[in-house]
């Protein structure tokens, strides 16, 4: 303990306090379980913010990044470096046909998709710039993607915010057509909203937002940097959108972060060709974007995927939990819903609870709170099935004891 608090004192004389960071320091991670400087154990159900896709320490990410760094550390984009291209066909090979630019977070991304979306319209007459999102939605803490996010909190104290962007209410079709006007250039969609509470759609809302966009010649933007390489249950959720005559879905960009690169900062911007070619030299850029250590991890995160069948493990993760949560007696009364998909799943109560992360911390528990009453699931795709239920069961016990 003492050595804890060494360690939380000189933090607080160094770092920026702006994390409302617990008092506990992580020392050591293995698969889905985390151990403190005081030597405690935590089962970690929400992975870095989703980032520890394949949990902590993964062998076969840790011999990839080993590998490389031996090889190639960083030579900048003026090169081609293998790593990078190897990356992008696996997006080919599990989204769909496209080209990929490659950053160092989700919100690089977003910011990168937004640009692209006005410079489809460049030259037209009137000019075509604003972009269209959603309440409760985030995209991440820049300037230009705090007017995107649809949260006012998070925008307190920053005004002005960039110009052209608007937000609607989720779901709301509507509202959503209403707000597009001739100077509309796209419209950006969490499939499934994470800081807003793990929010999902009608079956019906993605495909009438795919065919405005398709009248309007609106850019469609899927932010799936939750989303995205199999939490879910799919490789990207927007693959559960499925179009009345048959097929998925499709945007014209998509965007990742947190998972692609398995806990190293990775963000990508994926968008089809015809988009992608838009972009030529001068236009945008990344100096570390796509290093060679990050790509080798990135390629290697998809491919462990596909190897043990974790979209089916993830499927039976799912399918346990909800049963599991939907028949506990004892939170009954305290939740109002339960929803999600894959292992990206959110339990609202009823009221907003009070330390309810310490008090799971102090269980064992690592999990996360958002839109004050929507305890969110993350875990590691990977968890064993035997640590899930031990997870739940801790939960629930948490919950009952708020």
């Amino acid at each position: 303990m003492f050595q804890t608090q060494q360690i939380l004192d000189r933090a607080g004389n160094v770092l920026i306090q702006n994390y409302a960071r617990q008092p506990i320091v992580m020392a050591r991670g293995e698969g889905s379980l985390l151990f403190d400087t005081d030597g405690r154990r935590y089962i970690d159900l929400f992975a870095g913010f989703g980032a520890a896709i394949l949990g902590h320490c993964h062998p076969a990410l840790i011999d990839a990044a080993n590998a490389q760094a031996h090889q190639l550390w960083h030579v900048g984009n003026t090169y081609h470096t293998e790593p990078q291209i190897e990356v992008a066909e696996r997006m080919n090979r599990f989204a769909f046909p496209g080209k990929a630019f490659f950053c160092h977070s989700g919100l690089e991304a977003n910011e990168a998709a937004c640009k692209l979306a006005r410079l489809r319209y460049k030259d037209s007459s009137p000019r075509r710039y604003k972009i269209i999102s959603l309440h409760q939605s985030f995209h991440g803490r820049s300037l230009a993607m705090l007017a995107t996010t649809g949260n006012p909190k998070v925008k307190v104290g920053f005004d002005p915010l960039p110009p052209g962007f608007v937000q609607v209410d989720p779901g709301d079709f509507d509202k959503l057509a209403a707000a597009v006007d001739s100077e509309t250039a796209a419209i950006i969609i969490e499939p499934i909203q994470g800081e807003g509470g793990i929010n999902l759609y009608s079956t019906d809302y993605p495909q009438r937002v795919r065919d405005l966009c398709d009248k309007l010649g609106l850019t469609l933007i899927f932010d799936e940097v939750w989303t995205g390489c199999g939490r879910t249950g799919k490789w990207f959720a927007h693959q559960y959108f499925s179009k009345s005559g048959g097929g998925v879905i499709t945007p014209d960009i998509m965007t990742l972060g947190k998972a692609v690169g398995g806990g190293l900062p990775v963000g990508v911007m994926f968008a089809k060709p015809d988009l992608a070619n838009l972009m030529v030299p001068g236009t945008h850029g990344c100096t570390l974007g796509g290093n060679p250590i990050c790509m080798a991890v990135a390629r290697t995160v998809f491919d462990v995927i596909e190897k043990e069948n974790l979209l089916d493990h993830v499927n039976a993760l799912s399918e346990f939990a909800l049963a599991r949560l939907s028949k506990e007696t004892r939170i009954a009364p305290k939740v109002a819903a339960i929803r999600g998909r894959g292992v990206m799943l959110g339990i609202e109560l009823k009221t907003p609870p009070e330390k309810f992360l310490e008090k799971a911390l102090e269980r064992g528990l690592v999990i996360n709170l958002t839109a004050q009453k929507v305890i969110r699931l993350a875990p590691p795709v990977n968890i064993p099935q035997q640590l899930w239920q031990q997870g739940l069961d801790t939960l629930i016990d948490t919950v009952a004891a708020v």
